[in-house]
């Protein structure tokens, strides 16, 4: 089986992606990929930039994985949108789990999923296809996060809550035990979830506004 790769994007999340990629796997990364409408330079990274209209010509799927390395857009449409054109050119879709994320044996994870470190995840937990785990997030025992997701980081997944495909859960939002999260919701950094929720509810903390109290007066 080939080790080399071509990751599909050249913003931030492709440079971290290929950062862990490079230090934390055995894959080779070969070439980036986009759109030809967004290709503004021949090289990132120091590795050629391809079209993707082309990208089969030049690094064909027989010898080339590919990694989809796209944001949360859309609610993950756009990331998911991708991973399909790459399967329908042949491209196997890779899944990388960081060797410092604490994983059990038997996780089952989808294609085009990205763990980062100190993820705890226990046991009989699931992750789909095309979700991304940022670092520092607790999965608890029969969690299912289902495709196209985007967790943040210091998330905290109580044992056997369900969350839907295309969702974004944000920083250090926690989801009590045996709820489901349903498809589409966004969930914004701080929240507290304790029940249900219905497709495409969004969920915000109340923010903390900072008091403009003198220094002086604050007692340590």
């Amino acid at each position: 089986m080939s080790n080399s790769l071509v990751v599909f994007g050249t913003r931030q999340i492709a440079e971290v992606l290929a950062w862990y990629i490079e230090r934390e796997s055995d894959y080779r990364i070969a070439a980036f990929t986009v759109d030809g409408a967004f290709l503004t330079d021949s090289q990132f990274q120091g590795r050629p930039v391809v079209p993707f209209e082309d990208v089969a010509l030049h690094f064909p799927p027989a010898h080339h994985n590919m990694f989809i390395a796209l944001s949360y857009a859309k609610m993950n449409r756009v990331r998911a949108e991708k991973c399909a054109a790459a399967k329908a050119a042949g491209y196997k879709l890779i899944s990388h789990v960081s060797p410092r994320a604490q994983v059990w044996d038997g996780l089952q994870i989808g294609e085009n999923s990205f763990v980062m470190e100190h993820n705890v995840i226990q046991p009989f937990a699931q992750i789909g296809a095309n979700s991304t785990l940022w670092a520092g997030n607790h999965i608890g025992h029969h969690a299912v996060i289902g495709d196209n997701c985007f967790l943040a980081s210091h998330i905290v997944v109580s044992g056997s809550v369900r969350i839907s495909d295309n969702c974004f859960i944000g920083v250090n939002a926690t989801l009590r035990d045996g709820i489901t999260v349903a498809a589409r919701c966004l969930i914004g950094a701080g929240t507290l979830i304790l029940g249900d929720t219905q497709p495409d509810q969004v969920f915000m903390a109340e923010p903390t506004v900072a008091s403009r109290v003198p220094s002086s007066r604050i007692r340590l």
